[in-house]
């Protein structure tokens, strides 16, 4: 467990001794909130609807430019051979920079907070829709990492790994949509449902806490973590 802290603290570290974080929470606060309030006043509704409808599509470009680095830099620099001759086991690296994905997640929809304090002044918030909403757009960041760190294993290039992650992050959230599924056969339909990372957000962000909802997001984080070390494993 120490060594397992102490390659998150590290991971961390990398992230606030360098720009990479900065420049993340400057762009994903500044878009975020310049989406949200550019429709807000003309909605005149007190509600957070739109602002957790356009983080996936935040989350769609800034995940994997944090997410890229994460293994194709280790490749790059060589450290990936310390790593493989070192104690440190392989699932725990992979879950440790996971961890410090997710913490970083975190503390970026925790800024945010400041925009439901401020409608909170002018009008009725929902705040149990809201909190319920922010633990979906969590479920969904974690999910996009997820499937960062495992693309980024795949390949040394760090642009390569940010347009894997894009594209297939892309499909995965809009395989679900009702413009996907209408021209599906009936059959089918509830299995792109199911699969679609957007679909199962959409539920979340409405206020319903669906258990298949949160098995599903687990099982994907799960499987391209698992994915993760089985190719850091063929590669060593």
């Amino acid at each position: 467990m120490e060594k397992f802290t102490a390659l998150v603290i590290k991971e961390l570290r990398i992230y606030f001794n360098s720009p990479i974080a900065y420049i993340f929470l400057i762009a994903f606060l500044a878009f975020s909130s310049w989406f949200f309030f550019r429709t807000f006043f003309l909605i005149g509704q007190t509600e957070m609807r739109g602002f957790f409808g356009i983080l996936p599509w935040v989350f769609l470009f800034l995940i994997p430019a944090l997410t890229m680095r994460i293994w194709s830099e280790e490749y790059r620099q060589g450290t990936i051979e310390t790593l493989f001759t070192s104690s440190v086991s392989l699932p725990q690296a992979v879950y440790a920079k996971a961890v410090a994905c997710f913490i970083f997640l975190g503390i970026s929809l925790l800024l945010t907070l400041s925009i439901p304090f401020t409608l909170s002044l002018v009008g009725k918030l929902d705040w149990g829709v809201v909190f319920t909403a922010y633990g979906g757009a969590l479920l969904l960041g974690m999910a996009y990492i997820a499937l960062g760190l495992f693309m980024s294993a795949l390949t040394n290039n760090q642009i390569v790994a940010f347009i894997l992650t894009l594209l297939i992050a892309f499909f995965f959230f809009i395989i679900g949509e009702p413009f996907v599924t209408f021209s599906l056969p009936g059959t089918v339909v509830s299995l792109f449902e199911f699969l679609g990372l957007g679909a199962h957000y959409g539920s979340i962000i409405r206020g319903v806490i669906d258990t298949r909802d949160i098995v599903y997001y687990a099982s994907f984080i799960a499987f391209f973590l698992f994915l993760n070390v089985q190719v850091l494993e063929a590669k060593r």
